[in-house]
């Protein structure tokens, strides 16, 4: 007798509609790419290519590849150099002294001071304010005639005459930098604070178990602990103070004499001022430049700290 074996019925494959999720996300995404794309990455693009040529402003205007030789006139323009150094000088000091700042306030705010919660959101005002409000009322506060600054200054008998901090050689950069460091400040010192919050209290209690005093615990405990917040945030203030712009435009327009006069600036007025536009691209290609260099640092320092 011979039995017979029936196969199972075969399971239908079910489709899992893997390429129509595919192209349902690509449409949702859509609506966010295209002005990411049109109105960042295009005029990026072509900001480049402008760079390689020698438009100039107005209408119906030939323009023509030139190659390098936009790169060529910069390196031999002196007012280049110099809004490069002072740029350079700008960017370092307030990264600089807003961290050194920014550190010891978040510092104060960490620990159990009255109204802390109330300091914690005054901390925050710089940042809230728009960078034109910001030096519309530091213009008014450092006022020669009119300002409470120099009013207080008169009154302690620190100064016998009234000092134009914005419009003086020896005081303009120096203003401004003061005034770069208040301003950014606040998002220097959430950041720092924040990481000042994720550090375990155990390690400050076992240090001082050990005898380790404030400083001791600060250099062995705090900073090594801080580390990877202090290269983020260090490292995207260089991006943002070295793109700055509007804040110092209000404050001096890059005066007196070029002495506040920022890449930024400089790239500006060869474009709207004096209708370069092509030269102007050129030096938006050497700041790009320049930012990819300080975003590689950032990003580097992002990876080690995450393998």
């Amino acid at each position: 007798m011979t039995a017979t074996i029936t196969a199972p019925p075969e399971t239908p494959v079910r489709k899992t509609g893997r390429p129509k999720q595919n192209r349902e996300a690509i449409f949702l995404f859509l609506p966010a790419l295209l002005p990411v794309l049109l109105l960042s990455v295009y005029p990026l693009i072509r900001g480049i290519a402008l760079g390689f040529t020698d438009a100039r402003a107005g209408l119906n205007v030939d323009t023509s590849f030139v190659g390098f030789d936009n790169f060529a006139k910069l390196l031999q323009n002196d007012l280049f150099w110099s809004s490069f150094r002072i740029g350079v000088i700008w960017t370092l000091s307030v990264t600089i002294l807003q961290f050194v700042a920014a550190l010891g306030l978040a510092l104060l705010l960490n620990t159990d001071i009255k109204f802390r919660g109330v300091a914690r959101t005054l901390a925050l005002i710089p940042w809230a304010m728009p960078p034109v409000v910001v030096a519309i009322m530091w213009r008014l506060l450092l006022h020669p005639t009119n300002g409470p600054v120099n009013e207080v200054l008169q009154t302690l008998n620190l100064t016998d005459q009234p000092v134009n901090f914005l419009g003086d050689f020896g005081t303009a950069l120096p203003a401004v930098i003061v005034v770069g460091i208040w301003v950014g400040m606040p998002m220097t010192t959430v950041t720092l604070l924040a990481g000042l919050q994720g550090i375990d209290r155990s390690l400050y209690e076992a240090a001082a178990v050990d005898g380790a005093g404030v400083w001791s615990q600060f250099w062995n405990i705090t900073l090594p602990q801080l580390k990877t917040v202090i290269v983020a945030i260090t490292s995207l203030d260089l991006i943002w103070n070295f793109n700055s712009f509007g804040l110092v435009y209000v404050l001096t327009a890059g005066g007196p004499g070029g002495k506040t006069m920022l890449p930024m600036l400089f790239a500006y007025n060869e474009a709207f001022r004096y209708g370069n536009f092509g030269m102007a691209a050129a030096m938006g290609d050497v700041m790009v430049v320049i930012i990819i260099v300080f975003l590689a640092f950032y990003l580097r320092n992002r990876l080690r700290s995450q393998a």
